[in-house]
Parts: structure tokens; C-alpha cells; sequence
């Protein structure tokens, strides 16, 4: 039986934990697919609380100078989102995805109180270290869960579908809270709205089902056994994902570089911006309309990927990142802010969504059912891992050289990945 076919399948003998038959696809799982998809919009509207007032808070709350002093809560929260990411794969063997995402929710309750009445920036950068674990497990979960209910055959628009819900989530999150700080000033009411995110997430983490019976029947009839040899362990795992194997190489480095795309506008783009004299209601725009297309652009992107591919939309996608920061920076310097901001904001949001769902699709075609957890969170180790690398870039380059020359940097990096990604990720599953 081929992938294309597998959505059909009914397993006699595969039931989940109510004694259900189970059966792969879209259609099939609608409803508790449905429920992870609200589940994810949760999650990134949580994390959206940050994208437009946080770097000001650093600056004029707490009065900090060093662009790299401002930029350290990023740090903070890639790299507890990375490491958790690659944890998660591992802790997959040993715990259910539904226990993981409740407990992700559960590290998340204390952020948008830290964040609102947070003391000094130490607790600000605290507060990220929680936020890097709820999202690693929660995101993490949301996209293993899906891509379990639907099969080899609509991955693409199952990621596409995830993804387009969390960065939709982020992008309208980021908007109203720069409206709200308009009105309110930086803190505490902007930074409560996540209070609704977090109850709604954790009451939706309690009711969905866990889909460890949809994972044994895709391996059931999975159309390649896993060859006796083969080590699926997570440390075997990280190696082959991260260096050798030839597609999920080129997939890991494409997605740092992106997430470092994301990671260095999150620091950067506000104090870029408010410095050419813009407020803050219209960079809540810049930063909204970002992640809102990269978010809505994954549905036809998603889909996108599974009709022609995965490859040309990841290749296609980092140039039209990389062409963003050029337009950002040539007409910042040309004294036009609201624009530069605008179309940098729709040509990044662009190159992202077709890059995002495209690659998520591509390492779970190049891993076999029995390490693709482990193999997504090595992925997703990699790429949140740019958002530390993103800002620790931006806080060094901004400090010794300035803004302009970070978005200069950023261009220069992004056509770098898409010739690497063009190099190495192929279509097959079988290199």
C-alpha cells in the first residue's frame, strides 16, 4: 500500500486508549485535529505577548543600553526552546504526547504575570527560560500529534495548518499589544492578555487524545521496514539528522537560519524602528503583519508543498527572506520607516511561510516513523536554536557596528542557506 493511499486505511487490530478503531487523515481525525489547531493558536499567541514590547521594556523600563543586555531574553528563550525541542523527541519514547503538552501548559502559567509585574530584567529573562519550555513542548507536541493523525500523504498541509495557526496567533497577538501599549504604556496590561492563552491552552491540553495509536499503525504499514540495524536511539538520531544525513542536513541548517531571521527582527526591528522615528502602534504593526503572513501564507504553502514539493519552496522561500532585509534597510536609509517596515514585514513573512511547512514536511519524509521524533526535535533543536543565535548576532553586530549593519549581515546569511539548501535536500526519501 503506498503513502497515497494510507488515509484510507482502517486498522482492525490498532485501537486508541477509548477502544476506538483507529484510521489515518485529515478527514478521519477532523475533529481532534481541529482541537490541536485551536491548541496552537495558545501557544503562539503566548508567545506573541513579547514581540513588540519587550525590547522597549528593556530599554525604557529597566533602562538598559547594551543592545546584547536587551537581546538576552532571546537568548534565554531559544535556548531553552532548542534543548527542549531536542527533549522532546526523547521524552516521546517514555511519556505521551497529551502528558507532554499538559505539561508544557502547566510551565507556561506563570509567564504573562512575570512579564507584566517583573521586578527587574532578570525576571524578564527568567520568565523567557519558562517560555522556552512551554513552547518547546507544547509546539513540539501540537506538530507530532498532527503529523500522527493524517499520514505520509497530507503532511505538508497538516504543518502548514499548525504552523499558520501559531504564527497567525504571534503576529495578531504582537499587533494588539502595540495597539494596547499605545493606550496602557509598555506593562501590565498588554502583557495580560496571555493569562486567556495559557487557561484556554490547558483546558484544551486535558480533552484532546493522545495519538500513540495512530504511530503504531503508520508503522504497521509502513511501505519501508526499519532495517535491523538501523539505530534509533536519540543520540544516533541527532547525529544522522544533523550531519549525516544529506537532506536533513540541509533541512537543520535552513531552518537556524530562518529562526535566526525571526530571533534578530524580534530585537532589532523595534529599536530600528522607533530610532527612525516611528511609535509604537505602528511598529505593533511591522511586527504583527510579520508572523500574521507567515502564519495565513502556510495553508496554501502547506499545501503547496505536497503538490510540487518540498525543495523549491525552501530554496525559493530564504532568497525572498534575504530580499526583505535588503528592502528594510535600503528604505530605512532612504528615510521612508513606515514603508521599509511594511514591505520588509510582507516579503519576510512571505519567504517564511513558504519556507516553514515545506521543511517540517521534508525531515518527517526523510525519517522513518520509528526516529521521526526524534529526528523533529533534533530539526526543531536546530532551528530554535537561531533564535539564540539570531539575537547573540544582532547584540554583538548592533553594539560594534550598529543596526544597519546587522540587517546587512542577516541578507547575506539567509542567500547563504538557500544555495546550501538548494545543494543538499533532495525530493527522495531514500538518501
Amino acid at each position: 500500500m503506498g503513502p497515497a493511499d494510507d488515509h484510507l486505511v482502517t486498522a482492525t487490530t490498532s485501537y486508541d486508549a477509548g477502544r476506538r478503531p483507529v484510521r489515518l487523515g485529515l478527514r478521519e481525525n477532523w475533529l481532534q485535529f481541529t482541537l490541536l489547531v485551536i491548541v496552537n493558536v495558545c501557544v503562539g499567541g503566548l508567545v506573541g505577548l513579547e514581540r513588540t514590547t519587550v525590547p522597549l521594556i528593556g530599554s525604557e523600563t529597566f533602562g538598559l543600553t547594551s543592545d546584547l543586555a536587551v537581546f538576552s531574553f532571546i537568548i534565554a528563550f531559544g535556548v531553552t526552546k532548542a534543548l527542549t525541542n531536542l527533549a522532546a523527541g526523547a521524552l516521546t519514547a517514555r511519556f505521551r504526547r497529551k502528558h507532554l503538552l499538559v505539561a508544557g501548559w502547566l510551565l507556561g502559567v506563570p509567564v504573562p504575570f512575570a512579564l507584566a509585574w517583573a521586578p527587574s530584567w532578570s525576571w524578564i529573562v527568567a520568565a523567557n527560560v519558562l517560555l522556552g519550555l512551554n513552547q518547546g513542548l507544547t509546539w513540539s507536541m501540537t506538530v507530532n500529534m498532527k503529523i500522527d493523525l493524517v499520514g505520509p500523504s497530507r503532511r505538508g498541509l497538516a504543518t502548514g495548518l499548525n504552523e499558520a495557526a501559531g504564527y497567525t496567533a504571534v503576529g495578531v497577538t504582537a499587533l494588539l499589544t502595540g495597539f494596547l501599549a499605545t493606550g496602557y504604556g509598555l506593562r501590565p496590561v498588554p502583557e495580560l492578555i496571555g493569562v486567556v492563552f495559557v487557561v484556554a491552552g490547558l483546558a484544551l491540553a486535558l480533552v484532546v487524545r493522545d495519538t500513540a495509536a495512530h504511530v503504531a499503525l503508520e508503522l504497521a504499514h509502513h511501505a519501508s521496514p526499519l532495517p535491523t540495524e538501523e539505530d534509533t536511539g536519540p543520540r544516533a538520531t541527532f547525529t544522522r539528522t544533523s550531519w549525516h544525513h544529506r537532506s536533513l542536513r540541509g533541512a537543520s541548517q535552513a531552518g537556524l537560519i530562518n529562526n535566526l531571521n525571526d530571533g534578530l527582527t524580534w530585537g532589532v526591528f523595534p529599536l530600528l524602528f522607533t530610532d527612525h522615528g516611528l511609535g509604537l502602534a505602528a511598529v505593533g504593526l511591522i511586527k504583527g503583519l510579520y508572523p500574521i503572513l507567515w502564519g495565513l501564507g502556510q495553508i496554501p504553502t502547506g499545501h503547496l508543498a505536497d503538490r510540487i514539493g518540498r525543495k523549491p519552496l525552501i530554496v525559493h522561500g530564504m532568497f525572498v527572506q534575504a530580499f526583505g532585509f535588503v528592502l528594510a534597510l535600503a528604505l530605512a536609509l532612504l528615510d521612508r520607516p513606515l514603508l521599509a517596515g511594511i514591505l520588509s514585514a510582507v516579503a519576510l513573512g512571505l519567504g517564511t511561510a513558504m519556507v516553514y511547512p515545506a521543511l517540517i514536511a521534508s525531515v518527517s519524509d526523510h525519517a522513518h516513523p520509528a526516529w521521526r521524533a526524534n529526528a523533529l526535535g533534533t530539526y526543531r533543536f536546530w532551528r530554535d536554536i537561531g533564535y539564540a543565535a539570531g539575537a547573540l548576532v544582532a547584540g554583538v553586530l548592533a553594539d560594534a557596528f550598529g543596526l544597519s549593519t546587522t540587517v546587512i549581515a542577516a541578507a547575506v546569511l539567509t542567500s547563504a542557506s538557500g544555495l546550501l539548501a538548494a545543494r543538499w535536500i533532495t525530493e527522495q526519501a531514500t538518501d
